[in-house]
């Protein structure tokens, strides 16, 4: 047999406080709306003056190096790979070569461009077009595929008189897309502008 344990009494109801003010709830959820709000706000637009500020030393990067202008040289293989922008050499082939060879390159966080000319013969100019997988024969008459803002970044006017020819070749990314334009220097030259548009 068992002994049963005394039943413990059941403590008295603890006396309630007297019940909250209504100015004083009013105060404590203020407060508390208050901290969730700068919890939640300050780090938000600590983001957005950071992404700004980022943008804004792009763009003046991008106008520091546009106020040099072309550099007359061959733009790098590293380059000429990344932006698929094919300059015809004389390796490339017989009666390949382009002279007159100028570049220009901007980055900044949403888009990087390569500016390239250069003039070519007419088996360089096939040799580009077959480079960059395009048919020679995509080219519009009097087509300025390439944008006013890009051509003042680098100060192509196209104000010569023609032929002029054109072309968009609109790649998904991340493969770039390039702009094209052609001048007809003479029967045996081209004058070839292209600005080829990569987004990381």
């Amino acid at each position: 047999m068992t002994a049963s344990l005394p039943r413990q009494a059941m403590p008295p109801d603890e006396p309630s406080g007297p019940p909250e003010e209504r100015g004083h709830r009013i105060r404590r959820r203020a407060l508390t709306l208050l901290i969730i709000v700068l919890l939640i706000g300050v780090p938000a637009g600590y983001l957005v003056i950071s992404a700004n500020q980022s943008r804004d030393s792009g763009k003046d990067k991008e106008r520091k190096w546009a106020a040099r202008g072309l550099t007359e040289a061959w733009p790098s293989r590293v380059q000429r790979h990344i932006y698929e922008v094919p300059v015809p050499r004389q390796a490339d082939g017989e009666g390949i070569l382009s002279t007159n060879v100028a570049y220009y390159e901007t980055n900044n966080w949403r888009t990087s461009r390569l500016y390239v000319q250069f003039m070519t013969t007419d088996a360089g100019l096939d040799y580009f077009f077959k480079a960059i997988g395009v048919p020679r024969t995509s080219l519009k008459k009097d087509q300025f595929s390439i944008s006013a803002r890009d051509r003042k970044i680098v100060g192509w006017e196209f104000k010569e008189p023609g032929p002029w020819w054109g072309l968009a070749h609109q790649q998904k990314n991340p493969a770039p897309t390039q702009h094209i334009v052609v001048k007809r220097s003479n029967a045996d030259h081209y004058m070839v502008y292209v600005v080829s548009r990569t987004t990381p």
